[in-house]
């Protein structure tokens, strides 16, 4: 039987880089090499060959985050090389990385959110205008990042100024969102035309973490991530069907994963991750082993989603 050819792309030159290498490291271990032929490319270096060997591949696998890798940019790359990819294309995945675009499609389509300022840094309200408008605590988030890079949680406008001013660093345009004090869970989605929720994830980071940070995400030991999360079959049954709807929403493909606030019996959503990150212990894996979908059975139905013409 001939191998699947694979292009496993990971790197690039996002903030979110390590996280993409590493999480590339296990893909590729867990792939099976009886049944693929695998070639990695780092888009950092990488670009020319990739192009040069399209040809040669059937499929690709993109494990990056952030920007110049989930917001289109490589999808574009790829469709314009007519190289099929798993997940979402050049909308869903631009969509996705754009908390603006994002939140505005989650309330067209009826999902909760929380009431939030957006502002490029030359048109900034001041901060007691944010104050009034959203109030106090309230969680800063630049637009186009994700991995909760550049984000905080404030209670004071010193504290809001700081963090406006450290979010500045990673975007020109800025999220002040009030801060909902719940119950956060994830809930993945698998699927192209036939969509399946997949159980979800409570996380509860520790009281060394005031939220799910970037360290309380990857540091061993720093969360607690409970699989299927212990809410009643109601808020269950809700919080996917929201994870469901923000996926069509954005014009998703193949898989995602929404992050959610459960508050006062409410399900509200966050945001969307169009390639959730991929180690075996990461949150969507997680929630595949719950469902019964091994890690290496859920990189082979990635990339039969991949090769499937809608």
């Amino acid at each position: 039987m001939k191998k699947l050819r694979v292009a496993l792309i990971a790197g690039g030159k996002s903030a979110e880089r390590d996280v993409s290498l590493k999480s590339a490291d296990q893909v590729y271990q867990t792939l099976n090499q009886d049944k693929y032929d695998i070639r990695r490319y780092d888009p950092l270096c990488d670009l020319e060959r990739l192009v040069r060997e399209a040809k040669e591949l059937d499929v690709a696998l993109i494990i990056m985050h952030g920007r110049g890798g989930e917001d289109g940019t490589v999808q574009g790359l790829l469709d314009l090389l007519d190289l099929p990819y798993q997940g979402s294309g050049v909308l869903g995945s631009a969509l996705g990385m754009n908390k603006e675009l994002s939140k505005i499609l989650y309330q067209q389509a009826g999902l909760k959110v929380a009431r939030g300022l957006f502002f490029d840094r030359a048109e900034a309200p001041t901060p007691a205008e944010i104050e009034a408008q959203v109030g106090l605590p309230a969680v800063i988030k630049p637009v186009h990042e994700g991995s909760s890079i550049g984000v905080a949680i404030v209670h004071t406008r010193p504290e809001l100024e700081a963090a406006l001013n450290q979010a500045y660093r990673f975007d020109h345009r800025v999220l002040v969102e009030e801060f909902l004090a719940g119950r956060e869970v994830t809930g993945g989605v698998l699927g192209n035309k036939h969509l399946r929720p997949l159980p979800l994830v409570e996380i509860i980071p520790s009281q060394s973490y005031a939220f799910f940070s970037y360290d309380a995400k990857y540091l061993p030991g720093a969360s607690k991530e409970i699989c299927p999360a212990p809410l009643d079959p109601e808020l269950t049954a809700m919080a996917q069907q929201a994870a469901l709807t923000a996926h069509r929403a954005l014009h998703c493909r193949g898989y995602s994963r929404t992050d959610m606030i459960i508050k006062d019996g409410q399900v509200y959503v966050l945001e969307t991750n169009t390639i959730p990150g991929m180690t075996a212990t990461s949150l969507l894996p997680q929630a595949a082993q719950a469902a019964g979908i091994g890690f290496s059975e859920l990189l082979d139905t990635l990339i039969e989603l991949a090769l499937e013409r809608d």
